[in-house]
């Protein structure tokens, strides 16, 4: 499905559904239904022939007729969808019912009126796809697909970038100095300078990519023997590129010989090229560059001859910066610059702002721009001549939807090219993202569970799952510059993305031309078009009164989105009678008012939700929604159903009924599901707090291993489990192939032996990247944590009773590792671990909230160890003055991309070790660090040290040159000392009351370094 098609892809493949046995047609419709799935085919074709033409090329009577087709497909899948989910029924056919199902949908359609139906649907069909045959020759739509030549062909808006004066460029230097010097090998002593260097530069449309490279390129030429700066763009003529090479080379000789060249074809357009650069020092920007294929052959004709050549290329796509060289990302103007920019187009001159002037509203705008020179020049210009005072009336007004104004019209159209170069599934799964507010963080998981709800991705390649699909179109519009990724910001792990403001304005214009979604949002507003198929609140009340009802009483809508609202009753649902995507995310239900335990609650109700039987997704995440009706279970073809975040705490029974059930999301922690999960076996993620009870349990942790198909499973099992429930949860586990993303919560009434779980068949696939286990200490490492078994993993969270320095080996070479939680009482050092050994190369986060981490320099090399000492055993390292290094070359790449560390601090026993606490932990040696989380245990100690330590910790992240945050927590307060005179031996027999105060200031201190862990391992939400 896309913008242009609209569902006429889907709608062969449900025609021919109705040709199997159990349907029973009367007596000539087989013949009829095949005929009308080809002739659908042969529309569909047209179609996208349509669609892979730029809506602004194409004649008027052609847009006309897609439109109408594309409606006309909505209404036809809508015809079949009504009559399959209506004869199919409500009882979902589970295999224990399959034949039993079989027989009554054959008995049924032996009925001569369901015969009837279907014949009066197919004919509806067949009326609809007439009318479109006969615009289709009406309009002459395949004459003017034929002719392209006739498009008016238009200058390119970016052609003006490569003409401008480098006085008139603010904020190029610091972008052009990188350039430079990542073009010159003065950093790489093992490099000669005469090898050809290559750099290409990528970055979203509008950025400034071409006007760097010109910049750069005017500044170096006269360095070269030769030079050329060639823009290529979307849909080249791969000759004429090749052509405008030579004639840049040689201006003077191929300018009087051009109908020599132009008789050349692309094999000898190259030869002539290499053979003109063979033995010169030349420098050729390759500029505005979409496909590989593009650069793959225009690289053929540049010759590498040790002459000292440099070669830049910028595009919008990673994947072609990757192939065309050294990788430099563009960054958007600091907001200095831009604010510079920004004035200087209004006043011209340097741009300072006036006098005395509050700047809140070109901060706004600016904020809107977010650093994009194409977005704030285009902004600026709006503003020209106008007075200050009507700022703020206009900021409110104005947009890059707004086409009136040139400059607007430029930036629109360089952005199209970036939208038009997108394949079709792409396309839609873009304009999709309109039906999200602005400024809003749109999470990765739910918006593609959303895609496969649409049929946006419908089609498994190989042994992809939909998801993988879908998350591939996910990569390629980040890999586009079409959206702005959001990672974590520990493990650098993308969660989510957000739109930039430019690409959202231009979304919304198409999603609003071609009506693909019609949004509302709190500037109170009407509905120009009557045929809405997808309805989007955003930031505003939804109120139950007559005028909001009339918009809300469309019985075409398929999509219904609420982000950021409050709904007062959706009493509607009911009218959204072929609905397949329901997602009241962010949102706040505001319902019936009373009075329960002295407190005042708002009741809400999802009323005629089991109505919606056309529905896929039903998403109700970070609502107060409190509780789901039992209908639920009457939505058969419900795909997703997302109420994390939600105060639900127990889902309905009803729930094990979805057996087309692929994602079931809630809060793992808190909401929990009955008996019966084995029965969704489509599932591939699954969020869900396990039955409080033993025998929900146990059944559990059985049916758990009939969930072949996860990729995702994060659950917490609440009562102990014994031995026996342990085989059992381990069989289940090795039934999990699929598995990427593992975190379960187990309580075990002591240590685990992991050889009796090795024993019964533990073991972890290949592909997993995310493994957290709470609450369970194995005796040792699991031998299936290792870097031949899992080379993906990239989070790891774990408690063990002992780890040696080959298990911290291990753990160091697991190479795409970013974030390390480990639990454990032994004392370890690794001797060396010095990343360029491959040791924790990747890693951000270390946490180990229960040891004490020393970096500690070796003095017969440069080699630095790690210590991590659980404060009971001899101190392994020494904490002096003798092992200050401040005056020693501080060694590389130690952990290097470590950017938050978390450690315990033994006060007491560091004393008693004739230890100096100066120096403690050796932050010098990591030169990435942000962040440090340190835990103090006072006990034994007086207040006097503990304050030394503290001070010691400040002094230490104050030098550093990154000077990284500290928040330090001070654990076993109670058990501090007044002063060191007064240490006397721990008396066991405390008073009840002191002892109490005591474990609960310990578990509360456990409870916050759960929240802190939690807090930095935010993966998959």
């Amino acid at each position: 499905m896309d913008l242009v098609t609209g569902a006429m892809g889907n709608l062969a493949p449900k025609l021919l559904q109705l040709l199997r046995d159990e349907y029973k047609l009367q007596t000539g419709m087989r013949e009829r239904v095949q005929f009308l799935s080809e002739e659908l085919e042969s529309i569909h074709a047209a179609l996208r022939q349509v669609a892979e033409v730029p809506w602004d090329q194409l004649d008027e009577p052609v847009k006309v007729w897609a439109r109408k087709v594309r409606e006309t497909s909505y209404d036809m899948e809508d015809i079949l969808d009504t009559f399959l989910v209506r004869v199919q029924g409500r009882e979902p056919a589970d295999t224990s019912k399959l034949k039993r199902a079989l027989k009554k949908m054959g008995d049924l359609f032996s009925k001569g009126k369901a015969r009837r139906e279907i014949a009066g649907a197919i004919e509806d069909i067949r009326k609809q796809l007439q009318e479109v045959a006969e615009r289709r020759a009406r309009y002459k739509v395949d004459e003017n697909l034929a002719n392209p030549a006739a498009r008016t062909s238009t200058i390119d808006p970016r052609l003006a970038a490569m003409y401008k004066e480098v006085t008139q460029l603010i904020g190029i230097d610091k972008a052009r100095g990188k350039l430079i010097s990542m073009l010159s090998y003065q950093h790489r002593d093992d490099v000669p300078e005469k090898e050809m260097k290559k750099v290409s530069v990528v970055g979203v449309g509008g950025l400034g990519k071409t006007t760097l490279a010109k910049a750069v390129y005017d500044k170096l030429k006269g360095d070269f023997n030769c030079g050329a700066f060639i823009p290529v763009g979307r849909n080249p003529d791969l000759k004429k590129v090749l052509r405008d090479i030579l004639i840049d080379l040689d201006k003077e000789y191929y300018r009087k010989n051009f109908n020599m060249i132009n008789l050349l074809d692309e094999r000898q357009l190259i030869d002539e090229i290499r053979k003109l650069l063979k033995n010169r020092r030349y420098f050729i920007v390759i500029d505005d560059i979409w496909e590989t294929q593009s650069w793959e052959t225009i690289k053929l004709a540049l010759v590498e001859n040790n002459c000292g050549s440099r070669i830049i290329t910028t595009t919008r796509k990673f994947e072609v910066a990757r192939e065309a060289g050294e990788v430099y990302k563009l960054q958007p103007l600091s907001c200095d610059n831009s604010k510079k920019l920004f004035y200087t187009r209004i006043f011209g001159g340097e741009g300072k702002c006036l006098d005395n002037q509050p700047d809140e509203i070109p901060d706004k705008i600016l904020k809107k721009c977010d650093g994009i020179p194409l977005a704030i020049i285009t902004m600026a210009s709006l503003l020209v001549g106008k007075p200050r005072e009507e700022w703020c009336e206009l900021y409110s007004a104005i947009g890059f939807g707004h086409k009136d104004n040139r400059h607007v019209e430029n930036t629109m159209r360089i952005l199209s090219f970036s939208y038009y170069d997108l394949p079709s599934h792409l396309r839609i799964c873009l304009l999709y993202l309109s039906a999200f507010p602005e400024d809003y963080f749109i999470e990765k998981d739910p918006l593609i569970w959303k895609w496969i709800a649409e049929g946006f991705v419908h089609e498994k390649q190989g042994n992809l799952s939909l998801f993988e699909l879908g998350e591939g179109y996910f990569n390629d519009l980040l890999n586009r510059s079409m959206i702005q990724a959001v990672e974590n910001e520990w493990d650098g792990i993308v969660v989510g993305c957000s739109v930039h403001d430019m690409v959202l304005d231009l979304i919304r214009s198409l999603s609003c031309e071609e009506n693909f979604v019609a949004i509302l949002d709190n500037v109170e507003g009407t509905l120009s078009q009557s045929n809405v198929r997808r309805l989007s609140h955003q930031n505003r009340t939804v109120r139950n009164n007559t005028h909001q009802a009339n918009h809300m009483d469309m019985p075409q809508v398929r999509s219904y989105i609420a982000s950021r609202c409050r709904i007062n009753r959706l009493v509607l649902l009911s009218s959204f009678k072929l609905l397949r995507v329901l997602a009241i995310e962010n949102c706040r239900f505001g319902g019936d008012c009373h009075l329960e335990n002295g407190l005042f609650r708002e009741d809400f109700h999802l009323e005629n939700l089991g109505n919606l039987l056309h529905l896929r997704y039903l998403g109700l995440r970070g609502t107060n929604i409190r509780e789901l009706p039992k209908e639920i279970g009457d939505l058969k073809f419900l795909q997703t159903l997302d109420v994390a975040e939600t105060s639900i705490t127990e889902l309905p029974a009803s729930v094990v009924l979805l057996t087309q059930l692929v994602c079931l999301r809630a809060d793992w922690l808190n909401t929990s599901v009955l008996d019966g999960i084995g029965k969704l076996t489509s599932l591939e993620e699954l969020k869900i707090l396990v039955g409080r009870d033993d025998k929900s349990q146990r059944r559990f942790v059985k049916e758990l291993g009939s969930l072949r198909e996860l990729r995702v499973l994060e659950t917490s099992i609440d009562d102990v489990m014994d031995e026996s429930q342990q085989r059992e949860l381990v069989e289940s586990l090795r039934n999990l192939h699929k598995i990427q993303h593992l975190t379960l919560y187990i309580y075990t009434p002591e240590v685990v032996d992991i050889a009796t779980w090795e024993a019964a068949g533990f073991t972890l696939p290949r592909h997993l990247r995310y493994l957290a286990l709470y609450w369970i200490e194995f005796s040792r490492l699991p031998s299936c944590i290792n870097p031949t078994r899992l080379p993906n993993l990239t989070s790891l969270e774990l408690c063990v009773a002992s780890l040696d320095e080959r298990d911290l080996n291990l753990l160091g070479w697991l190479t795409e590792l970013r974030y390390l939680q480990l639990f454990f009482e032994s004392t370890v050092t690794v001797s060396d671990i010095n990343a360029s050994d491959g040791c924790f190369q990747n890693l951000r986060v270390f946490s180990l909230p229960r040891s004490m981490v020393q970096f500690e320099r070796n003095k017969e090399d440069s080699s630095v160890s790690l210590h991590i000492w659980n404060g009971t055993d001899a101190m392994p390292f020494k904490c002096s003055t003798e092992n200050d290094c401040s005056l020693c070359a501080i060694p590389s790449a130690v952990m290097p991309n470590l950017q938050s560390l978390s450690t315990a601090v033994f006060v007491r026993a560091l004393k008693d070790g004739n230890g100096d606490c100066d120096n403690i932990i050796g932050l010098e040696y990591l030169t990435s660090l942000r962040e440090v989380q340190v835990w103090i245990d006072c006990q034994g100690a007086s207040a006097a040290e503990v304050d030394e330590a503290e001070a010691a910790l400040r002094n230490q992240t104050d030098v550093h040159p990154n000077r990284p945050t500290l928040q330090v927590i001070r654990w076993n307060g109670a058990k501090m000392i007044s002063s060191v005179q007064d240490q006397e031996p721990e008396d066991d027999n405390l008073p009840k009351e002191e002892e109490d105060d005591e474990k609960q200031q310990e578990e509360e201190v456990l409870l916050t370094a759960d929240d802190a862990v939690a807090k930095l391992s935010l993966v998959d939400g």
